[in-house]
Order: C-alpha cells, then structure tokens, then sequence
C-alpha cells in the first residue's frame, strides 16, 4: 500500500514517514501543494494525508475540486483546526480528520484503515493451487502450512497470487510494496523474490520472467533445438 503525506513542517512529515514506513507502507512526501500535486498526477496512491494549511493555502479546496472532478481516493486531514465548523468542512470532501496534536500510531492506524478501503474490493482470503493467504489476518499457508512472512514478502506475494497465474512486472511491484526512493534498477525486489522462494519451499512455484517480472505457476519447458 502507497500513501501520500503532504505537510510543510520537517519534523513532523519526517516522523509520520518514519512510522508509516515502519508499519510496511511505502511512503511518498510533499511540502507543498505544489509537490503533492506533480506526486498525485504520476503515482497511484491507497491514501493521501494532508496538513490543511500548507504554504501555498488551505488544501481543503483543493481537495474539494478533485472530488468534484472524480477522484476518490481516500484523504485524511492534519489540522490544529478543531471546531465542529472546521471538522464538518473537512469531512465534507475527505475520509477522515485528526487534530494536532495527535498520536502517531492512532495516525498509521487510521491510514492503514484508510487503504483498506481504496481500490475495488478483494477478498479477504486469496488462493492460488496450495497457496492461502489471508489478507486481513495477514498470514500465509501453503499446503496448510503457515509461512513466516515479513510484510513486503506478503504484499509481494499478495500481489502474485491476486494475478493467479499471470505475470507481475518488477516495475509494478516495487511501485506497489516500495516508493519513488527505489529505483527500478535496485535489487531489494531481487533479494526478497530469494528470501520469498526459499520460504515458499519446494517444489518451486515463483518463477522469473527474464526483462518482465515474475509469477507464480509451472516453469516454462526447454526450447526444443531444430
């Protein structure tokens, strides 16, 4: 899951980014109306935060005029505005609203509900042949057997079993379970795919598809010469 946090004060943006990150999300930042809005027209995002008053005004507004065009991804506000005047504005165009000062870990559980909620539904239990995940509880079995998954691998994997059988692209995964810091060229995508199969166990089921990506299915048979 990716978010978006647009807020102008370092300190905080930083420890929101920080705990988010530690909570298995990928984590984009702005400080300003400016960059969220170059963020928000190349990169898909589960939810996006904003501090109301940012440098170039209020973001309510502009919250207000991509409702207004379409857009439905989930938004929370950041605000030391705590009327019921301010609070109703708020909810008016986003999903949810917390005042400053707020707890940090009230703050990542509101975002993760938040995601949850962004996108088509999907069931809560993904199977593919032996594979069973459960999204909600966040556990892997595979044959009846758990797996001891850290959260990329499951979102990895999550990812993989939700394309039954088709292949996934590197760019797309590392976008999904990531964040515009990794390149596509890095190999922390590499090394979790190892780290991945080798918990999974045999007989092998995580292929790669060389220059696309990878899947989850039988490896393709040997060419055949002449």
């Amino acid at each position: 899951m990716r978010v978006l946090v647009a807020e102008d004060d370092e300190n905080l943006r930083v420890a929101v980014e920080a705990a988010l990150r530690g909570s298995g999300l990928a984590v984009d930042t702005a400080a300003d109306l400016r960059e969220a809005d170059e963020a928000l027209a190349v990169n898909a995002y589960d939810c996006v935060v904003f501090d109301r008053m940012l440098p170039a005004g209020d973001a309510l507004p502009y919250v207000e005029r991509r409702r207004q065009a379409g857009w439905t991804v989930p938004v929370l506000f950041l605000t030391a505005r705590d009327t019921v005047r301010d609070r109703i504005a708020g909810l008016a165009w986003a999903d949810d609203y917390l005042v400053k000062p707020f707890a940090v870990p009230e703050l990542v559980v509101r975002v993760r509900s938040l995601c949850r909620r962004s996108g088509l539904p999907t069931p809560s239990v993904l199977r593919w042949r032996d594979l069973e995940l459960d999204v909600g509880a966040h556990e892997a079995r595979r044959g009846g057997t758990g797996l001891r998954l850290t959260r990329k691998e499951f979102a990895v994997l999550e990812r993989l079993v939700a394309a039954a059988g088709d292949t996934v692209g590197r760019t797309e995964l590392i976008a999904a379970v990531w964040d515009e810091l990794v390149p596509p060229a890095s190999n922390v995508l590499d090394v979790l795919i190892t780290q991945l199969r080798r918990k999974l166990g045999p007989p092998p089921v995580l292929h790669t598809v060389r220059g696309v990506g990878y899947l989850l299915g039988d490896p393709a048979p040997p060419a055949q010469n002449g």
